[in-house]
């Protein structure tokens, strides 16, 4: 894979960006180039049906041997893929993120995609939840993946010129009519722009891909790049064309021609002018697992049986979180004085959420490396309604679930907390902080931090655990 010189074409570094987009990419290989060799992500095959014919595109299965886009091995159910998630993350602790990239269109395969998300959520709530699409039925999906915490979205388009879409897709399906040629493209292009639009009004994080076909969108795709910058797009990806005459693809039987280095370069040098370039980008197979560049998943070939018993979690999930905490702070995690904090916030950058209304907290590092993201937990709200709590059973159930998922935090941070939470808390030995409500995190984790710190210092030895 070819990469570009110029400084303007490279993803985004921690450095260029927000604390609350920083915190969003850096332990996602797809959108970090820092993090491609340190977390691993698996793709989860669970959407077989496209509704777009790419001319570039031909969808394998049961293929072993080719490393591209649209081939799988195999084909899981959303029970199967959940047990699968459950042996990667097992055996690859460094897994960050699951996402569903085919093989064929995930939001062509609606049920098995949203059925494989929603039970993915409930047994992993700390990975993160990705998904890659054409765009055609996007404009429709937003809603459900922002209520999911899908926070990272992949759009592939390729130009928006309606002519050139003629040339590069033979049709596609839409409310049960076909469409093609022009028409199929002004289709195309308008769907993709509006769900790209709605997503990042969400604030989702949205890579566009491109395939750079030569002859056909390579001059074309600096217009792609502009209009992705104003529709607020967080990275451009454009990778080459694949169109050898074996994968049997309309293109590689026609003989189009793949770019070559300079091509790449070149296109990727105008448009990171324009959008930030992704360039370390491996264009992975549907069921592809492990760090980038670094496919494993011929170790989990095996279809696994779907879970019949739910299996415990929480210490996976724990041993995660310190694993990821030490791989951002370069180890620093690991030392006596670092601990872990969660704080409950809509977006990570102010605590503003009452702690019974949280529908996810962000747990943080704080060590000599500062104040860093680990990850997200998403949990079931407790609270109903703006003031009041339930006291039923079932309330008490999802509270004593949510002390079981913060069982590993020194503190938790929100606007307001409830009399028995507090209690609860404490009583687990965790600090419940409500002093810093509508604060900035960095600042208040740090100030808390110092704080704690000092206390720790100054604790007579025998509350410390030592005789």
């Amino acid at each position: 894979m070819t990469s570009c010189s110029s400084s303007a074409c490279q993803a985004p570094t921690s450095e260029t960006l927000t604390d609350r987009v920083a915190g969003k990419v850096a332990s996602h290989p797809c959108y970090s180039r820092s993090g491609h060799h340190r977390f691993a992500r698996m793709h989860l095959p669970v959407a077989p049906a496209c509704n777009l014919q790419c001319n570039y595109c031909n969808r394998k299965f049961d293929c072993s041997n080719e490393s591209r886009p649209g081939v799988s091995s195999t084909l899981l159910t959303p029970e199967q893929a959940v047990a699968r998630v459950r042996q990667v993350a097992t055996a690859i602790p460094q897994l960050s993120v699951v996402g569903i990239a085919g093989p064929g269109d995930p939001l062509a395969n609606i049920h098995r995609t949203f059925s494989t998300l929603e039970q993915v959520r409930e047994a992993f709530p700390d990975l993160k939840l990705c998904l890659s699409t054409n765009g055609l039925m996007l404009p429709d999906a937003v809603d459900r993946l922002v209520a999911l915490g899908v926070d990272h979205v992949t759009v592939t388009i390729n130009t928006l010129d309606p002519d050139i879409a003629a040339q590069i897709y033979a049709w596609l399906w839409l409310d049960g009519e076909r469409y093609s040629g022009r028409e199929a493209g002004e289709i195309l292009i308008a769907r993709q722009l509006e769900g790209v639009r709605r997503l990042t009004a969400q604030g989702v994080l949205v890579k566009i891909n491109s395939v750079l076909i030569p002859g056909i969108n390579d001059q074309a795709l600096p217009d792609v790049s502009q209009m992705l910058q104003t529709s607020g797009a967080f990275i451009h990806n454009i990778m080459p064309l694949i169109s050898r005459p074996e994968h049997g693809t309309v293109f590689g039987l026609q003989g189009q021609p793949e770019p070559d280095a300079a091509m790449v370069a070149a296109v990727r040098q105008r448009c990171g002018e324009i959008i930030p370039q992704m360039t370390h980008c491996h264009q992975c197979r549907a069921d592809a697992i492990g760090m980038l560049g670094e496919d494993r998943s011929q170790q989990f070939a095996q279809i696994p049986e779907p879970e019949r018993s739910p299996q415990p979690w929480l210490p996976m999930l724990f041993q995660r979180a310190r694993l990821h905490a030490s791989i951002a702070t370069k180890g620093e995690s690991d030392e006596e004085e670092a601990c872990l904090v969660a704080v409950a916030s809509k977006h990570g950058d102010v605590i503003d959420s009452h702690f019974g209304h949280a529908d996810r907290f962000y747990i943080y590092s704080l060590s000599a490396a500062g104040v860093v993201l680990v990850n997200q937990r998403f949990t079931p709200k407790y609270c109903h309604g703006s003031d009041s709590c339930e006291s039923e059973q079932d309330s008490e159930a999802r509270m004593a679930a949510i002390f079981d998922l913060l069982a590993d935090v020194k503190a938790v941070f929100c606007v307001r907390m409830g009399y028995t939470p507090w209690q609860k808390l404490e009583a687990r030995g965790i600090q419940p902080c409500v002093d810093d409500a509508w604060q900035p995190v960095t600042e208040a984790l740090h100030r808390w931090w110092q704080s704690w710190r000092s206390n720790k210092k100054s604790m007579p030895l025998q509350n410390k655990g030592v005789a």
